[in-house]
């Protein structure tokens, strides 16, 4: 399904719906052309979230796969000149380094955004990365919930 911007449908509602499709029936080369036509919605914060909701959608199919490297920096450029896009496919990144025990550094896990330090704090048993989060995550909610994690593990 073609997203061309010079035929935006009026109604956002139905304009989100149709990237949903798009984003749904992309052919995996073909997705970072989407993600850009798509960022030029005249709503810009719609626009990010179809790209976002597929960046969502497709990392997690790619998590541990070989492929997610090259797929991450074909998006990255697409999404450049979006800055929220840009902070998902770093939290994104991170989780594959963290799920694949690669390198990674505290301070990109306590500079992640919150949804990926919640699934963290719940999902991880790993001391490196539930002890930074239970002195320092971005909510109470997440310092709580590593904290508890912790105490568990102890």
């Amino acid at each position: 399904m073609a997203v061309d911007p010079e035929d935006f449908e009026p109604d956002e509602h139905v304009r989100f719906a149709r990237y949903r499709r798009a984003f749904a029936e992309v052919a995996p080369g073909d997705a970072a052309d989407l993600a850009a036509r798509v960022l030029t919605d005249p709503e810009p914060s719609m626009g990010s979230s179809a790209v976002c909701e597929y960046l969502d959608r497709r990392a997690a199919e790619l998590l541990t796969d070989p492929g997610f490297p090259a797929w991450r920096r074909e998006l990255a450029d697409a999404v450049a000149g979006d800055p929220f896009a840009v902070r998902r496919l770093r939290d994104w990144a991170l989780l594959r380094a963290i799920t694949l025990d690669e390198p990674w550094e505290e301070s990109r896990l306590l500079t992640a955004d919150s949804w990926l330090q919640e699934h963290l704090a719940r999902d991880s048993s790993a001391r490196r990365v539930l002890t930074p989060l239970a002195d320092g995550g971005r909510a109470r909610r997440i310092r709580n919930i590593a904290a508890s994690r912790l105490r568990r593990l102890r």
